[in-house]
């Protein structure tokens, strides 16, 4: 009888994980089994093997190859000037295993995988590579569940937003880019002027902007002038793209 007790507890306790989980995402599954695969770690499964648990790692191998796809296809699309090689570098900052981990932090991933007692005292549940390996089976879960539009919609919201912001310029090179762009089409010459300096010497943070023909097109800043002219060159390709 407490054993009953103690096992409807759990439940309990997963189902309301799970809920929670659904209503952070705006996701809600039609087979909620699967959710629960994708947060389901190995350790887990060991210690209950009497019950029908599968882990997560399955869905990661599938989840892996559906951010692959969708993140190509993003980059494709958004940077027409951009070389194989730089859109494969951008894709590899993008999943790497550090991005992944911000994710699932932001999206509190952590708290819903479920874990043996020996990891959950050892900290898994703060392990970088658990919790990547969890994004990435969610990622499988929802490709299962709602396809991959629906599953192109939920990284629009959580992953692709990042890369327009510029949260992977570190990997990117836009100056190039936009000079690829001015030379295909005859333009002229560009010009990258340094606009104002502002701070301490240890902490500088610079404003920078780019023209052509005398025309301003793009404006960014930076902690050193190198970063300030990407920005602005970024800037720049995104008002070009637009024309």
């Amino acid at each position: 009888m407490r054993k009953l007790r103690k096992d409807a507890k759990a439940a309990e306790r997963e189902a309301h994980l799970f809920k929670k989980l659904q209503e952070r995402t705006g996701i809600h599954f039609s087979d909620e089994k699967l959710l629960k695969k994708a947060f389901t770690h190995s350790s887990y499964v060991n210690e209950h093997r009497k019950k029908p648990y599968e882990d997560n790692e399955r869905l990661e191998f599938l989840g892996d190859a559906v951010l692959e796809l969708t993140v190509s296809q993003f980059l494709y699309e958004k940077y027409p000037m951009m070389s194989e090689g730089e859109l494969t570098k951008l894709r590899a900052a993008i999943v790497c295993e550090p991005s992944l981990v911000t994710f699932a932090n932001e999206l509190e991933f952590g708290e819903a995988v479920l874990l043996g007692k020996g990891e959950e005292m050892t900290g898994g549940r703060k392990r970088p590579a658990l919790l990547a390996d969890a994004f990435e089976a969610f990622i499988g879960a929802l490709y299962l569940d709602q396809g991959l539009e629906k599953t192109k919609s939920f990284l629009d919201e959580v992953v692709f937003p990042k890369v327009e912001i510029g949260a992977f310029s570190h990997v990117m090179d836009f100056k190039s880019q936009l000079q690829e762009v001015v030379q295909r089409d005859g333009s002229g010459t560009l010009e990258y002027q340094i606009l104002k300096e502002h701070g301490p010497a240890h902490n500088r943070l610079f404003e920078s902007q780019v023209v052509l023909n005398g025309e301003v097109l793009g404006e960014g800043k930076g902690r050193s002038k190198k970063e300030a002219e990407q920005h602005a060159a970024q800037m720049a390709l995104g008002k070009l793209n637009a024309q």
